[in-house]
């Protein structure tokens, strides 16, 4: 008589698992998304959650990474495709109008917002230090046209580039806030009216 061997437990689909919890995240914040959240959520248990993502805060270490390679990407993909700093931006700008607002998904910016009234140290300062990364590539985008010629010799790298990334911040909480894609795109727009015009070189 021959033992029927039991079947390894079923797995989880984990780029699946990763996407649930990126929305509550995204939606709620770190800090009031709790762990029995994003168990019932993934549909895992906590042991398994813990096997396969670490603990709280590895698993929003990974999902920030997941969305800034995802949902978080276009601001990227504009600064390394549009030739100068003021397309970049503008570009930037106009695709967060319809990003922070797509129904598909939570409205805003995780790495703006999921922070927001949290008292996890580590987890506010990282995010905290990849906007500063953010704003550190806008400003030397910036100076680089400044150096070139492209932009007016007068113009300051530093507060234009702070300026952008308050603009964008801005734009993600308004969306949280319920502004429509069309207000967004219009502030996108009285933005790139404050930037200083291009020379003709």
């Amino acid at each position: 008589m021959t033992t029927k061997q039991r079947g390894r437990p079923r797995s989880f689909d984990r780029p699946t698992a990763l996407e649930q919890a990126t929305m509550a995240f995204w939606e709620h914040g770190y800090e009031s998304t709790s762990v029995s959240d994003l168990t019932r959520l993934m549909g895992i248990s906590a042991p398994s959650l813990y096997a396969a993502f670490g603990d709280k805060k590895t698993l929003f270490e990974e999902v920030v990474e997941a969305y800034v390679e995802s949902y978080g990407a276009f601001g990227r993909r504009a600064l390394a495709q549009e030739p100068t700093a003021r397309a970049a931006v503008g570009r930037m700008l106009r695709e967060a109008a319809v990003e922070y607002t797509d129904p598909a998904h939570p409205r805003g910016c995780l790495v703006i917002s999921a922070a927001a009234n949290c008292s996890t140290t580590e987890v506010e300062e990282a995010l905290r230090a990849r906007r500063r990364s953010n704003l550190a590539v806008f400003e030397e985008r910036i100076r680089r046209d400044v150096d070139s010629g492209v932009l007016p010799a007068g113009t300051d790298p530093e507060a234009l580039a702070r300026f952008s990334g308050a603009v964008l911040q801005g734009m993600s909480q308004q969306a949280r806030d319920g502004a429509t894609r069309e207000q967004l795109a219009a502030v996108a727009e009285a933005a790139m009216r404050a930037w200083p015009a291009e020379t003709d070189t």
